[in-house]
């Protein structure tokens, strides 16, 4: 199993909003490494930290895993979304997306700056590639954030 950190802004697709519909497409992702990350490494049954970013308290606020196998995202054939992409099409699509499911909240939120601030997470990818919206996390990186969201 891999662990991943995902990251959405809050005021467009929260953790509570993960909760009501339980299962969500993660369309949108515009980075060709956060693709590759979804189209050749996740699998279903990965373990994921959901991230609220982008406000005014970022942090890791639950879990969720993958749900799906990698797809073509539709959000980027649809001219009326924001993501659309007019060089991909459904019969070479150029971006990817996987469903999420939620798990759970964490009991606590772990904020960015207290994951900076641990010297456990000091090599974690959100600390030094912190604009990338879908990263890799290590077992360890992961049981520490969890202890700490506890």
């Amino acid at each position: 199993m891999n662990y991943w950190l995902m990251k959405s802004e809050p005021d467009e697709f929260s953790i509570d909003d993960l909760q009501k519909v339980g299962q969500e497409p993660w369309t949108g992702i515009r980075n060709y490494q956060a693709r590759n990350f979804m189209r050749d490494s996740m699998q279903i049954g990965d373990q994921v930290l959901f991230y609220h970013s982008s406000c005014k308290v970022p942090a890791v606020v639950g879990i969720a895993k993958v749900a799906s196998q990698p797809y073509a995202d539709f959000s980027a054939f649809d001219p009326e979304s924001k993501y659309f992409d007019p060089k991909s099409s459904p019969e070479n699509p150029r971006w990817q997306m996987v469903d999420i499911s939620f798990i759970s909240k964490l009991a606590k939120p772990v904020t960015l700056s207290s994951i900076k601030a641990c010297p456990e997470l000091n090599t974690m990818a959100l600390v030094n590639r912190s604009r990338l919206s879908i990263q890799p996390v290590t077992e360890q990186e992961w049981q520490q954030v969890l202890a700490m969201g506890a």
